[in-house]
């Protein structure tokens, strides 16, 4: 280690005595109260040896931020406790972040980042701080605080790049017509919340297989708002043909996963570490009067929060995990007893969104006043509604007679745009794309029940 040293004995006593309340006696006898008043050393400063870091391209565990200038030191001195006091440039009011430091002017990787995440989030984008470096002159245990100035330093922090949103492609997409590997649709996309990526870095999908041995690759959105699917960045596991629950993901030479068995599954998706986990998709069920007991309604999720639409009374219902009871059962307060009360609600009778939350053990409901079709097929085009009516005993949706045009159109819920469904008629989803129809006079129904139990029927007559 390059020993240090500080300008003079001189100097320093005649700044820590002007400083300090109460008799000076010598250097043996510095303050003892730490960090009451740094001290400054003509000559002795800190010099940066780097304008900016990007700690995602730090290939080591620290980084070398400043140099100190050499003074001379008294006998029995050294130096210790070196850092940085940190804080946004031009935000002098801002609470100060402190990063240990070397006396060689080092300073740990992973410090830095969290100090940018603390202030900006972890989204990787350069940021201006001041850096002010501070050290202890230290003899016999006790300590001079010293000041060795201040430098602008831009920093970003260690996170890796997440898009703002992913599509699934593969074999189980493919149908007649359909290139599952070339294009995308609503149902290939991603489902995430509406936080940053970097806060919440997680995206979910659910799909079905309908076949044996189907693999699948993720395209980032940027590739397809470039009009190039294969692109860099096309994200897959790292083993080609993994058949793993679980593994790592990469953008660079990812190869594609495989789904050995037919059926249902949830893809997540965790951006920030690269990683996925596919598991057959959970499903819950309502079981109540509103559905005559021997019925059930649809709700889909990822094992913990499920949402459903369904219309429910004030008689009573139960949440199970299996329709015929074999299951879990949740009973009012979720209590999961065999003899558990049923849930009964205050609300109105009526049709509802429900989501359901089994760690917090609740449940919201989001009332379903209207269901309509509309679009450029409609008889209101895409400025109004054509309304559905609520068919009990079908439980479903439904318009008689309707005269549509050759055209698009999409079916939504109480006149806006928060819940609608589109798609292939037989494989309705949130958001999914318009409906293409035929000219002529139809009946249709609508059974809006959840993501991968949803469809309606064009009848024409």
């Amino acid at each position: 280690m390059k020993k240090i040293f500080l300008y003079s004995l001189a100097v320093l006593a005649s700044v820590i005595l002007a400083s300090c309340n109460g008799d000076y006696d010598d250097w043996a006898q510095p303050q003892h109260n730490p960090q009451e008043e740094a001290i400054t050393i003509p000559g002795f400063t800190a010099t940066p040896v780097v304008q900016s870091i990007d700690c995602s391209s730090v290939t080591t565990d620290s980084v070398s931020i400043f140099t100190l200038s050499e003074a001379a030191l008294p006998e029995g001195f050294t130096l210790d406790n070196a850092r940085l006091e940190i804080i946004p440039q031009g935000e002098d009011n801002a609470i100060k972040k402190n990063v240990n430091a070397s006396i060689e002017g080092k300073s740990a990787v992973a410090e830095l980042s969290e100090v940018i995440v603390y202030y900006y989030g972890k989204r990787p984008i350069a940021h201006s701080f001041v850096a002010h470096v501070y050290l202890n002159a230290v003899k016999n245990g006790d300590a001079v605080l010293i000041d060795a100035g201040k430098f602008n330093l831009e920093m970003t922090p260690k996170s890796p790049f997440i898009d703002s949103g992913y599509y699934l492609v593969g074999d189980m997409f493919n149908a007649e017509g359909v290139d599952g590997w070339n294009t995308v649709s609503a149902k290939q996309a991603f489902m995430h919340s509406d936080k940053d990526v970097y806060d919440d870095p997680k995206f979910t999908i659910t799909f079905e297989t309908k076949k044996a041995d189907q693999y699948w690759k993720i395209i980032p959105k940027k590739n397809i708002d470039a009009g190039n699917f294969w692109a860099d960045g096309v994200v897959g596991p790292k083993e080609n043909g993994s058949i793993s629950e679980k593994g790592d993901l990469t953008n660079v030479g990812s190869g594609a996963g495989m789904i050995k068995e037919p059926g249902k599954y949830i893809l997540t998706l965790n951006m920030m570490d690269y990683s996925y986990t596919i598991k057959p998709a959970p499903e819950l069920y309502m079981k109540g009067d509103a559905n005559g007991w021997d019925g059930y309604d649809y709700l889909t999720g990822d094992g913990v929060h499920y949402t459903g639409f369904m219309y429910l009374n004030q008689n009573g219902f139960k949440f199970t995990t299996a329709p015929d009871w074999s299951g879990t059962g949740y009973g009012a307060n979720f209590d999961t007893a065999p003899d558990a009360k049923n849930i009964v609600i205050t609300e109105p009778a009526g049709y509802y969104k429900v989501e359901v939350d089994l760690s917090a053990k609740t449940y919201t409901l989001t009332p379903i006043t209207s269901i309509g079709i509309i679009g450029a097929a409609t008889p209101g085009g895409w400025d109004a509604d054509t309304d559905l009516t609520y068919n009990k005993t079908e439980r479903c949706w439904e318009v008689q007679d309707i005269k549509l045009k050759a055209g698009e159109c999409k079916f939504r819920a109480n006149k806006g745009w928060d819940i609608n469904w589109g798609g292939t008629p037989d494989n309705l989803t949130q958001n999914g794309d318009n409906i293409s129809v035929e000219a002529g006079t139809y009946d249709i129904k609508l059974y809006a029940w959840a993501n991968g139990y949803a469809k309606c029927e064009f009848i024409k007559k």
